[in-house]
């Protein structure tokens, strides 16, 4: 037979497990002190996570924006062919939708070159895009700029701190249910012990 007390959560009655009372078992103490821990984590560990997750990969990011930058340089270039027009759907997030896109550009020496370049969709020939050229004169990707870097360090901050919540809910979580099946064993053992003396006949 299982025992099931309801404790109202009423102001007055809300601490009842940090007092000292006849309804308070060892669970609710550890309960009680679980939810202490991990409100205390929440506050500290999660402005903690997120700050180191971003500070590393701010770095991370900054080093690779250094590195592109110096290993490439822009050249300007002449689109050769036209690029698909631009879809109300494929610019649904309002950043510039790029295509990739045929391009001619001129060295300073005077020599051509040819290439596929990223360039925003619906570019049309002849028009005069920016490209980005390595050391050995081949089309590669835009360095990074300064607010892609932040963009990357705030991700990572935030995904550092939804993890941490989502592990600091999961333990308050295996928490509750342990201190719950301990709670009813508790109140078992203890209607076990005083069943006995209501059943018994008074005289």
């Amino acid at each position: 037979m299982a025992l099931k007390v309801h404790v109202a959560h009423s102001p007055t009655r809300r601490w009842w497990r940090w007092r000292r009372n006849p309804l308070r078992r060892r669970s609710d103490v550890v309960e009680a002190w679980t939810v202490l821990v991990l409100a205390a984590a929440v506050w500290i560990g999660l402005p903690a996570a997120g700050l180191s997750a971003g500070a590393v990969a701010y770095s991370a990011a900054h080093t690779t924006a250094v590195a592109q930058r110096a290993s490439s340089r822009p050249v300007d270039a002449v689109v050769i062919r036209n690029t698909p027009p631009i879809s109300p759907s494929a610019n649904g997030g309002g950043g510039a939708s790029k295509d990739r896109a045929a391009v001619r550009w001129t060295e300073a020496d005077g020599t051509s070159g040819t290439g596929i370049a990223k360039v925003d969709a619906g570019s049309t020939a002849g028009q005069h895009v920016r490209i980005w050229l390595d050391t050995h004169g081949r089309v590669v990707e835009e360095p990074l700029d300064d607010r892609e870097v932040w963009l990357i360090s705030l991700s990572w901050a935030t995904i550092a701190a939804m993890a941490t919540t989502t592990a600091l809910l999961g333990v308050r979580s295996v928490v509750r249910r342990c201190a719950h099946r301990h709670r009813m064993a508790e109140w078992e053992l203890a209607w076990a012990r005083t069943e006995p003396e209501w059943r018994r006949p008074r005289t």
